[in-house]
């Protein structure tokens, strides 16, 4: 089996990663069912361990600390109320905030954006999905959510955007998989009625979506 990292299977690296692959499908297997204490630690695990692989790797500070944060994000998410929400919400919200600021450091800068029209193109795709959503959002949460998921919203476009200076195909991708997967999931939270059948798939998709994200960006800046 060919692995990404240097060594085996059982090398340091390449187990880390498979530690956090497998907390991923376990999480996955385990949507449908309540909030348990084994369930969190399954989600928090998954992103977690990435942000000890991109420390034991000698990635940026920032990756590290914007993993870390996710999962902090993850473990709150993986609560049930407002409270748990908003604490997701924030974490998230300075996890966008530190990968802007990576993103920003080792890009060439957003004069790519209108350099490279194909960045300039998904920039564009970008910003036309978050102003979709926004609006769609700012009719169906509660008033004291609106200036927090605007906020948010804004965060996320950011990182994208960000994002389009980096020269890296799996950073990008990483990107656009994380807009979809917070896309989904508001449309899940929000948008759609509690009864409907479609929310058990679209947990699931978010999950994936946003898990293929983290792991996206990290190997993009571990293997590039």
């Amino acid at each position: 089996m060919t692995m990404p990292f240097a060594g085996g299977i059982d090398a340091n690296a390449n187990a880390t990663l498979i530690f956090s692959l497998v907390a991923a499908v376990i999480y996955a297997f385990t949507l449908g069912m309540p909030p348990t204490l084994a369930r969190s630690a399954a989600k928090t695990l998954a992103v977690a361990m990435l942000a000890v692989l991109a420390a034991k790797q000698g990635g940026p500070p920032l990756l590290v600390a914007a993993l870390g944060l996710s999962a902090v994000g993850d473990a709150f998410l993986s609560r049930d109320g407002e409270k748990a929400f908003l604490g997701g919400l924030a974490s998230f919200l300075v996890a966008h905030t530190v990968y802007v600021a990576l993103f920003l450091r080792s890009g060439g800068g957003l004069e790519l954006l209108a350099a490279e029209s194909w960045r300039g193109a998904i920039a564009l795709a970008m910003a036309a999905f978050a102003i979709v959503m926004l609006a769609a959002l700012w009719r169906r949460v509660g008033p004291g959510l609106r200036i927090p998921i605007a906020v948010y919203v804004l965060a996320i476009l950011a990182m994208g955007m960000s994002a389009l200076t980096i020269d890296s195909t799996w950073v990008i991708g990483g990107a656009v998989l994380f807009m979809a997967s917070d896309g989904l999931l508001a449309t899940e939270k929000f948008l759609v009625p509690a009864i409907s059948p479609h929310r058990a798939w679209m947990r699931l998709a978010v999950w994936v979506l946003y898990y293929a994200a983290q792991l996206a960006i990290t190997l993009g800046f571990l293997l590039g």
